[in-house]
């Protein structure tokens, strides 16, 4: 095959045009301020043959980057072009832009909440927009339960129970606890009880109820959302509820809590009442000695924030 360069030294003889086009096009490259930048950075280690060996790849970081900024599509989009010097040679590197390190980055954080039966809306929920409204105390909590997690995630952390009544925000703050950890790198697991009753007995006739129980009670952080909303039937209660709360307590792992009704509350009239209006006080108490210990009360009153009047 004839070389390129014996084809194109052909061309600029006979046609005097196509040189006076391809100087035109190296002129417009060179007056690049970035190209200028470049080859001034390099212009101890760049000879004036690699400069000429390494034209297309200067015309090729111009043009991309004329293409960008006009909103061009180009080959790789959310990179941006780079001039390098790989082994004496000029080359284009591309690299992520701002913007798509942020999808990125916004990808992992809500890749690390998993979520079961939560809203949408808890992928928005922050600590930074949290309106205190007679809420500061636990606010406070959380905040500091992030500092201390993100300091020493292996040490155990005592959790949160959020009682109060409904649209006071429990939800949002569990969510913004869980996404302030993300962006940190820490996994958590927000599940809606009775959400979580339903998916049991539903694994039950796929026999996967163990790997489900499994990934539940074995997550780095997890938050039980919504405890009290149901009857607990004693199989629910005693076989996933009760397992779940002695790994945690076992493992030291941190378990937050939201209920419309308080822990005293969440003892007398419902852990010790099952679906058979059978009253077991003894395991109430066993399963609250757990929740007391992986959690500490907080109430939250104020107004309904989800339907404001």
């Amino acid at each position: 095959m004839e070389p390129i360069a014996n084809e194109l030294n052909r061309r600029f003889k006979s046609h005097p045009e196509f040189r006076q086009r391809y100087q035109q096009l190296i002129d417009t490259t060179l007056k690049d301020e970035d190209v200028r930048r470049f080859l001034e950075a390099h212009r101890d280690e760049l000879a004036p043959k690699t400069v000429d060996r390494g034209m297309s790849k200067l015309y090729e970081f111009v043009q991309t980057k004329k293409a960008l900024a006009v909103g061009k599509p180009v080959a790789l989009p959310g990179y941006l072009p780079r001039l390098v010097l790989s082994k004496h040679q000029i080359e284009v590197q591309y690299v992520p832009s701002d913007r798509l390190q942020a999808q990125r980055a916004e990808r992992a954080r809500r890749h690390r909440v998993m979520l079961y039966g939560m809203p949408k809306s808890i992928a928005a929920a922050d600590l930074t927009t949290y309106v205190p409204d007679n809420r500061e105390e636990a606010l406070n909590a959380a905040i500091k339960f992030t500092v201390d997690y993100e300091a020493a995630p292996t040490q155990f952390h005592k959790g949160l129970y959020l009682a109060g009544s409904f649209g006071v925000g429990k939800t949002y703050l569990l969510g913004a606890i869980a996404n302030e950890l993300a962006k940190h790198g820490f996994k958590t697991t927000m599940v809606h009880v009775p959400t979580l009753a339903t998916m049991m007995r539903a694994a039950i006739d796929k026999h996967k109820t163990n790997d489900l129980l499994a990934t539940v009670k074995a997550t780095p952080v997890l938050m039980l959302d919504d405890l009290g909303a149901m009857a607990m039937s004693s199989w629910f209660r005693d076989e996933i509820f009760g397992v779940i709360l002695e790994y945690r307590m076992q493992q030291e792992l941190p378990t937050f809590f939201s209920a419309n009704i308080t822990m005293d509350e969440l003892e007398k009239n419902y852990l010790a009442v099952n679906t058979r209006d059978e009253v077991e006080p003894l395991k109430a108490k066993r399963l609250m000695e757990r929740i007391r210990f992986l959690a500490t009360e907080y109430d939250l009153v104020g107004k309904n924030w989800r339907n404001p009047s």
